[in-house]
C-alpha cells in the first residue's frame, strides 16, 4: 500500500487503494467464509499417526485377499441409501469436540458418520489382524465391518481422566458396518438395526458403569437392506443397513501381534506377515510409544521395556475381567482378536447382562461348549495373555512372559476382592472370611434363583447393627429376608432354568458310552459337560417334588442364615468408630454408587430394537437417556417410553410419514406388559435369543 501511493495523484488515491484492498482480500475472505461455512465435522482436526507410523497395504484392488507385510488397507466405504440418525451419545462425541445436536442437525451428518461421505482429512482404512477363535487359530481375520476413518486430536482442555489411558491425545474413529474390505472373508462387511443398537447402548452403558470401554458416538440407518438369518435357522428376511460411529485411543488387539504367528500346528493355518519380525518391533515401538509413554521413557533397555508392557497389559485385563464379574456382564465371544491392547471392553456381539445369578451362564447361544460362560471368563482372559505373549517373542522372552502370568491370579482376586467389598459395603476393615461370606452370597444367589443385579442393589437395605444385640434383631432379619425374597425366582423359573439342554436319550447314550468306550466318549463329548447335564437333572427332579410354598420357605431359611452372618460383619465394622452415623451413611452411599439400578438387560434392548425397526427410535434414545446414570433414579424415566404417550415420553427422532408404523410398535410393545427399568425380566425375556 505504501509503495503504490506516490505513483498516483493525490485525488485518486481512494478508489486505487480500495480496489487494492479488495483485490487483496477477496480470497483470504472467500476462505474464511469457506471455513466459517464449513460443519463441525467437516473442521474435525485429524492427525492419522498409525497410517504414517506402521506398514500400509500397497496395494488397493478391491475383493477379499490375504495381506502380506502390512498393518492396515485402505479402503472405500461404500454408500447407504438414505442414511438418517437414529441416535447419538452427546457425551461419546465430545470426545471429538463435537456436539450432539449440532451433528444431528448437519444435513450431511448422517452420510459422514456413516461412511457414505468422507470427511476432510479422512484416511479410510481397514486394520489387519488375526486370532484365536474358540481355541483355535483362524488365520487371518481383520476388520471385515469396520473401517478405520483417521485419528481426531482431542479438543482443548479434555478432562485429564478421559485422557489418562490415552495420553497421546488423539481418538480413533471407526465406522462399523460400512461394507466389504479384503478382511470380510464371505461376509458382506455389513451392519443392521438390531446389532448396531445394542453395541451403540452397551459400550455407552458399560462406560457410565466405570467399566473401560471404546465409546460409541451415533447410530446411522438407511434403505439399504441386506439378507440375514438370524438364528441359522433357514428363514432369512431383508433387515435394514445401519452404522456405529465407535471412538476409542486405538483398536489394536491381542490379535494384532497374531499376524506374525507361524503355522498353527493344529490348524496348519499361518498369519499372513510370518517372518516379518522387524514389523512386529515396529508395532511394539508404535504401541508403547502412543500409549504407554511412561514405560517408554522408564525403560531405556528394550527387553525390559517390553516386560514391562506385557505386565502392564497384564494387570489392565485382570483389572477390566474383575470389573465384569462383579456387574454380571459376559462378553460371550472372548477370542484373542476381541481382546484390547489397553484393557478396553470391546467389539459388542452377543454379549449379556445375567439376570438370575448363574456361573454357568452362556450369553451366546453359538457358544455349545460354554468356553465363554460368566465363570469361564478370568481364565479365558488369561489363556488369551498367554496367546499374546506367545506372539510377541522373540521381542517378549518367553520365561519373562511366564514370571508376569504368575501375577495374573493374584491380581484377579485383589481387584474382586476390592469391588465386591464396595458392593457389600465392607469399606472400614478387611476380614480374612470376607471372601467366604462373598462365596456364600453367590451360592444363595445361585440356589434361590435370585436376581444378580438387583439383589446387590438391596443391600444397601439392610440395617447396620449399632448397639450389640437387641430386641428387634428377629424382625430385622426378617424384614430383610422378605426384601431378598423378591428378587428370588419362582418354581416354575427353577424348573426352566434346570432343565437339561440335551435331549434325554442323547445323554443316556453319553453315559453308556462313558463306561463302554472312554476314548469314543472323549472325541464327541467331555466329562464337564456330561457332569454338568447330569446336575441340572438332579436338581430338577428335586424342584419336580417341591411345591412353590416348600421352595419360598427353603429359600428363606437359605437368606436368613447368609443375612445373620452379614450382619455380625457389618457389626465390625462399626468397631472402634467415634461417628457411628457417618460410616454408616458413608456405607449406603458407596454401595449405591457401586451396585448400579439399570443395567442393559436384553429385554430393555429388545424393547428398544422393535420399536426403531417400526420407525421408532424414541425408545432407543430414551434407554441411552437411563444408562447414563445408571446409579439413580431419573424422575419421568423409570418406564419405556410407549408408557407415557402424550406425557412424559419424549417423542425423539422419527422417519418421515412412519407415524403408523410408530403406533404399530408401541402396540407390539405394549402388548408385552412393560416394566420399569430397573424391574427383573418379564418371563418373555428368556425367550430372547442371541447369537
Amino acid at each position: 500500500m505504501a509503495y503504490l501511493g506516490p505513483r498516483l495523484r493525490p485525488s485518486r488515491i481512494f478508489v486505487p487503494v480500495v480496489s487494492a484492498f479488495r483485490l487483496l482480500c477477496s480470497v483470504g475472505m472467500n476462505d474464511m467464509g469457506l471455513a466459517m461455512s464449513r460443519s463441525a465435522l467437516e473442521r474435525l482436526d485429524f492427525d492419522n499417526v498409525a497410517l504414517r507410523k506402521l506398514p500400509l497395504d500397497p496395494s488397493e484392488e478391491p475383493g477379499v485377499r490375504q495381506v502380506k507385510g502390512a498393518c492396515f488397507s485402505r479402503v472405500k466405504p461404500q454408500p447407504l441409501t438414505k442414511p438418517r440418525f437414529v441416535a447419538v451419545s452427546h457425551e461419546a462425541l465430545a470426545l471429538v469436540g463435537l456436539r450432539g445436536d449440532e451433528v444431528m442437525d448437519d444435513p450431511l451428518g448422517p452420510e459422514y458418520l456413516s461412511g457414505s461421505r468422507v470427511m476432510p482429512g479422512s484416511e479410510p482404512a481397514a486394520h489387519c489382524y488375526c486370532g484365536h477363535q474358540f481355541g483355535q487359530f483362524a488365520g487371518q481375520l481383520g476388520d471385515g465391518a469396520a473401517c478405520y476413518l483417521g485419528e481426531v486430536k482431542a479438543p482443548p482442555g479434555q478432562e485429564p481422566e478421559l485422557l489418562r489411558e490415552n495420553p497421546n491425545g488423539r481418538w480413533e474413529i471407526q465406522v462399523k458396518g460400512a461394507g466389504m474390505t479384503p478382511y470380510s472373508r464371505q461376509a458382506d462387511g455389513r451392519k443392521v438395526l438390531r446389532s448396531s443398537i445394542r453395541e451403540f447402548l452397551c459400550s455407552e452403558a458399560m462406560f457410565f458403569l466405570g467399566v473401560p470401554t471404546t465409546r460409541a458416538g451415533s447410530i446411522v440407518t438407511s434403505d439399504s437392506t441386506v439378507v440375514r438369518d438370524v438364528y441359522y435357522s433357514g428363514n432369512a428376511c431383508h433387515e435394514k443397513c445401519s452404522v456405529v460411529l465407535r471412538i476409542a485411543p486405538t483398536f489394536f488387539r491381542f490379535g494384532s501381534f497374531e499376524i506374525f504367528k507361524q503355522a498353527d500346528e493344529f490348524t496348519g493355518r499361518q498369519g499372513p506377515s510370518y517372518g516379518r519380525d522387524e514389523i512386529r518391533s515396529q508395532m511394539m515401538d508404535y504401541i508403547i510409544e502412543m500409549f504407554y509413554p511412561e514405560i517408554q521413557q522408564n525403560y531405556p533397555d528394550r527387553v525390559e521395556r517390553n516386560v514391562a508392557f506385557f505386565r502392564e497389559v497384564m494387570l489392565r485385563t485382570a483389572r477390566l475381567v474383575a470389573q465384569w464379574q462383579c456387574i454380571g456382564f459376559c462378553h460371550g465371544v472372548l477370542n484373542t482378536d476381541n481382546m484390547s491392547i489397553l484393557g478396553l471392553t470391546m467389539d459388542y456381539g452377543p454379549y449379556g447382562f445375567m439376570d438370575r445369578f448363574d456361573p454357568d451362564f452362556i450369553c451366546n447361544a453359538s457358544d455349545n461348549s460354554g468356553r465363554y460362560s460368566y465363570q469361564a471368563q478370568p481364565a479365558i482372559c488369561r489363556w488369551n495373555l498367554v496367546k499374546l505373549a506367545e506372539a510377541l517373542a522373540p521381542e517378549l522372552p518367553p520365561d519373562r512372559a511366564e514370571s508376569v502370568l504368575d501375577e495374573y491370579l493374584d491380581l484377579y482376586n485383589g481387584f474382586y476382592l476390592d469391588n465386591m467389598r464396595k458392593k457389600l459395603g465392607l469399606l472400614t476393615k478387611e476380614e480374612p472370611e470376607d471372601e467366604m461370606l462373598i462365596t456364600e452370597l453367590l451360592q444363595t444367589m445361585h440356589n434361590t434363583g435370585a436376581d444378580f443385579t438387583n439383589t446387590f442393589r438391596s443391600l444397601s437395605h439392610i440395617s447396620c447393627p449399632s448397639g450389640g444385640e437387641s430386641e428387634g434383631e428377629t424382625d430385622l432379619v426378617k424384614k430383610a429376608t422378605e426384601l431378598l425374597l423378591e428378587q428370588c425366582a419362582s418354581l416354575e423359573e427353577l424348573k426352566a432354568a434346570n432343565k437339561p439342554t440335551m435331549d434325554p436319550r442323547e445323554l443316556a447314550m453319553l453315559l453308556s458310552m462313558a463306561q463302554s468306550n472312554p476314548a469314543l466318549f472323549q472325541m464327541i463329548s467331555d466329562r464337564r459337560t456330561l457332569s454338568k447335564q447330569l446336575d441340572k437333572l438332579s436338581r430338577l427332579k428335586d424342584l419336580m417334588e417341591t411345591s412353590q410354598e416348600e421352595l419360598k420357605n427353603k429359600q428363606s431359611e437359605e437368606w436368613t442364615q447368609w443375612i445373620t452372618c452379614y450382619r455380625k460383619r457389618l457389626a465390625r465394622e462399626l468397631e472402634g468408630q467415634s461417628d457411628v452415623q457417618a460410616v454408616q451413611e458413608q456405607r449406603v452411599r458407596v454401595m449405591d454408587s457401586t451396585n448400579p439400578r439399570v443395567i442393559l438387560r436384553n429385554y430393555i434392548a429388545q424393547n428398544a430394537i422393535e420399536a426403531a425397526e417400526n420407525g421408532d427410535f424414541s425408545e432407543v434414545q430414551r434407554v441411552l437417556k437411563v444408562l447414563e446414570k445408571p446409579f439413580s433414579s431419573q424422575q419421568g424415566l423409570e418406564l419405556p417410553a410407549w408408557m407415557g404417550r402424550g406425557g412424559v415420553s419424549e417423542q425423539g427422532e422419527r422417519d418421515e410419514g412412519e407415524e403408523q408404523q410408530q403406533q404399530q410398535a408401541a402396540s407390539v410393545s405394549t402388548a408385552r406388559d412393560p416394566i420399569p427399568y430397573d424391574s427383573k425380566p418379564p418371563a418373555w425375556a428368556h425367550e430372547i435369543c442371541v447369537t
